[in-house]
């Protein structure tokens, strides 16, 4: 399986107004051109401003073009060809039904493995105005998901992202985006997620804690 890195985006932190509210954010990145060092922390120059995002597992944001003419036809949004959700790597090919936590792809020449979902917020509504478009995200299993970092090294737009390892759990983005936010009592699901070595670590500290509430 593979895709293609459509394009590699960065932010800066500045604030961002929509939908009645001002964030603090990096979430409006640009597309860069050439070669970009892609690090333990991500794409050089990228910016983060929560304490929850980033790090080394949620080093990159990855997010599937397929999804736009969704969004542009069906809810009416006006999108940017790159970074439409915040995302480092906009990819063409790897949706979160297709691709598994824990895959390892080559890109460029570096090795990233996918972490888990993203899970969306109110950066997405304050960036377009619609306070329902988290939920929408979480309905439709369009939330895009993280990687680390396994290899450093550089990527470019036009790249292939190539799957060199995967696992044989059988656990998608899509299933795991599904137990996170929509079934938060399927204690089943979580421990399946769990059992997953490669999962990012702050999701399991939530799973976790939601295991010991239901017990």
């Amino acid at each position: 399986m593979e895709g293609l890195l459509r394009s590699v985006s960065i932010g800066k932190a500045s604030t961002l107004s929509g939908g009645g509210r001002v964030v603090d954010t990096a979430f409006v990145k640009q597309p860069v051109s050439g070669t970009v060092e892609l690090g333990r922390l991500g794409p050089a120059g990228d910016e983060h401003v929560y304490r929850y995002h980033g790090g080394p597992d949620m080093a990159v944001l990855v997010y599937s073009y397929d999804h736009h003419g969704f969004w542009r036809d069906t809810v009416g949004l006006d999108l940017p060809e790159a970074a439409a959700f915040g995302e480092n790597f906009t990819v063409e090919g790897l949706t979160e039904s297709k691709v598994w936590l824990g895959d390892v792809f080559t890109v460029g020449s570096a090795r990233v493995q996918v972490t888990q979902p993203r899970q969306p917020c109110s950066k997405i509504a304050a960036r377009y105005g619609r306070d329902d478009l988290p939920q929408l995200v979480r309905q439709t299993g369009f939330s895009g998901y993280l990687l680390r970092v396994l290899e450093e090294g550089t990527v470019a737009a036009g790249d292939r992202m190539i799957l060199a390892e995967r696992a044989d759990h059988g656990v998608t983005v899509a299933e795991a985006l599904r137990i996170l936010g929509n079934e938060r009592h399927d204690g089943e699901g979580m421990r399946r997620l769990l059992a997953i070595e490669s999962l990012g670590s702050r999701v399991r500290e939530t799973l976790e804690a939601r295991l010991a509430e239901l017990a």
